[in-house]
């Protein structure tokens, strides 16, 4: 493989001048100037074996996915991302190409994501080891109101945006982030309360009520199954709604409004889904033919 210099050089060729970015790649650190509003930043690391498998995934989709899971965390707040650090660590010898190939594919995956949302890539890293593929990426936003998990209230009703379950069957390497729906909503209501859907519905719900300090009932007919949810059923033994509630990597939103608000969104541009409501006292419960029960989150958490 070239070394990192020239791989530096032609990172510098592929990144065009951008409003904002005084000094971008090359140089000690990226200077920019940052939009107004208050400043966003958002980071995640990705690690062949547990997010992605290279021999199964091309270099381009685990890129694509790389930014995408940030870009989702800036939609999660409500912000609008406008740059980009990216490092990865490559492993000597990738299955069917040459390390270097696998460096050029990653990159055009990470920009292609990132050019969806005008997302400058400014800077990062690159090393070599005896390892698999990691990825580490971070993200920039702004946003004048940031929406946290914090602000759910009892009576609020809980929305999310698309369908649910089943990612594993592609999805998950081609994240869609709901940045645009994101800010139409932040338009049009008071968002009280978000968060996207990355460990799965259920356990990132349950994220926002720990914050908020309330509980949550949700309606199980009314929960949007994708799909893939169905077709992951048939292989698994589990309900299409157990894969919709707890599979993951969804990269919806989940958002809660009050009751007033949420009257709004039958109108709204945003294809969104009424789930439940936000109820006083701790606890996740599902409601299925009038019966309340508890429902436990089973969704992914890393070992630490």
């Amino acid at each position: 493989m070239p070394g990192e210099f020239d791989f530096i050089r032609a990172l510098r060729g592929r990144t065009p001048a951008t409003p904002g970015v005084l000094i971008g790649p090359g140089d000690d650190c990226a200077v920019l100037l940052p939009p107004p509003g208050k400043l966003l930043v958002t980071t995640d690391l990705l690690t062949e074996g547990v997010d992605f498998l290279l021999a199964e995934a091309s270099p381009e989709a685990v890129g694509r996915k790389a930014m995408g899971v940030n870009l989702s965390d800036i939609a999660a707040m409500a912000g609008t991302p406008f740059a980009a650090v990216v490092s990865f660590a490559l492993p000597r010898d990738p299955p069917g190409m040459t390390t270097r190939e696998l460096a050029d594919r990653l990159d055009a995956g990470l920009r292609e994501m990132a050019g969806r949302f005008g997302v400058a890539i400014v800077g990062g890293d690159t090393n070599t080891w005896d390892g698999g593929l990691v990825v580490s990426v971070t993200v920039l936003g702004h946003a004048d109101r940031p929406v946290t998990r914090g602000g759910a209230k009892p009576g609020d009703i809980i929305f999310v945006t698309g369908a649910l379950g089943g990612s594993l069957l592609g999805r998950h390497l081609d994240p869609t982030p709901r940045v645009r729906e994101a800010l139409a909503l932040r338009e049009f209501v008071d968002l009280h309360a978000m968060i996207d859907v990355s460990d799965g519905f259920a356990a990132d719900l349950s994220h926002v009520l720990a914050e908020s300090g309330c509980g949550a009932e949700i309606d199980a007919d009314a929960v949007p199954v994708h799909p893939d949810a169905v077709a992951r059923s048939r292989l698994t033994g589990r309900t299409p709604l157990d894969h919709a509630l707890n599979d993951g990597e969804d990269f919806e939103l989940i958002f809660t409004v009050s009751a007033t608000d949420a009257a709004k969104l039958e109108g709204a541009t945003v294809p969104v889904t009424r789930v439940g409501r936000v109820v006083a006292g701790p606890g996740l419960w599902l409601v299925a033919a009038g019966v309340r029960t508890a429902l436990t989150p089973g969704g992914w958490v890393h070992d630490v």
